[in-house]
């Protein structure tokens, strides 16, 4: 039987036109306004995802989204996820507008310099807020559609800092433990499911969150986010629990491993010189 000719009907073209939106996966994207957040939303982009990105600056979100592809998969939802209220505020319209979460991404967090007990409590709490308390309640709801579909991502943003204890920036490297340990549970509890969690673990990065400590630093331990956010897209799509991305960051951590915790802590009070004088 010969080939012949083959005839496209509206119906076919609209059921194949059909079928390939359906098979496109849905991310969602927090911080997604500026840095890496930003730079992972292009590679989605690029890699034909639908996307939703959320970020407190609306203006920002928009810049953004007129950068990318120009067509109707790019959705933004504005949301301070430093308070317990724009979390709920995010997963509320994401479903008032019947998104299916296939992959999230928790990349959106704040640092504090200085001592401890020199912040404002509130600056403390929207950091708790915003880095622990967000991720975790943005997984434990969208986690339950992707174990009923039996398929899902997750990409926790997290940093070095939470390899070892970082005087001058303690609750930050803390937070970031949490979603290091966080991430590493929670894979194991979930691998039967068909659902990969990965930690990215990103060294100093060029975002606008350390601007003001780059001039400070040789330009070889800065990362851009760009290539943070490959890496991390890389390891999110093999499955990897941890990623370290950058030859220097992976040999400091082994390094890491084989000393004295006490030692630890003076490189790590070392390092905090670096940053900004909170005063």
């Amino acid at each position: 039987m010969g080939l012949g000719t083959w005839h496209f009907t509206p119906d076919i073209i609209y059921g194949l036109t059909l079928k390939r939106s359906v098979m496109k996966k849905t991310v969602l994207i927090t911080g997604a306004s500026s840095g890496i957040g930003e730079s992972l939303a292009h590679i989605f982009a690029r890699n034909d995802f639908h996307l939703i990105m959320s970020a407190r600056d609306v203006s920002k979100l928009n810049h953004v989204k007129k950068s990318l592809r120009k067509d109707e998969s790019i959705h933004i939802i504005p949301a301070d996820l430093s308070n317990k209220e724009g979390a709920e505020k995010l997963i509320r319209e994401t479903e008032d507008r019947g998104y299916q979460v296939d992959i999230l991404v928790n990349n959106a967090a704040q640092m504090l310099w200085g001592n401890f007990y020199d912040h404002e409590i509130i600056s403390v709490e929207k950091l708790i807020q915003l880095n622990i308390s967000t991720p975790s309640t943005l997984t434990h709801h969208f986690l339950k559609g992707m174990i009923n579909r039996g398929s899902g991502k997750i990409l926790n943003v997290a940093s070095i800092a939470g390899f070892q204890p970082i005087p001058s920036m303690g609750l930050y490297a803390a937070s970031k433990a949490y979603v290091i340990s966080f991430s590493e549970s929670l894979a194991e509890q979930v691998s039967d499911h068909g659902i990969s969690v990965t930690a990215l673990c990103p060294g100093v990065t060029d975002t606008p969150a350390t601007k003001q400590i780059l001039d400070d630093l040789p330009t070889f331990v800065v990362s851009s986010s760009d290539e943070v956010a490959e890496e991390g897209y890389r390891a999110l799509m093999a499955e990897e629990t941890i990623c370290i991305p950058g030859i220097a960051n992976k040999a400091a951590l082994t390094w890491v491993k084989f000393q004295p915790r006490s030692l630890i802590r003076k490189i790590g009070g070392f390092i905090s010189r670096f940053g900004p004088n909170p005063h």
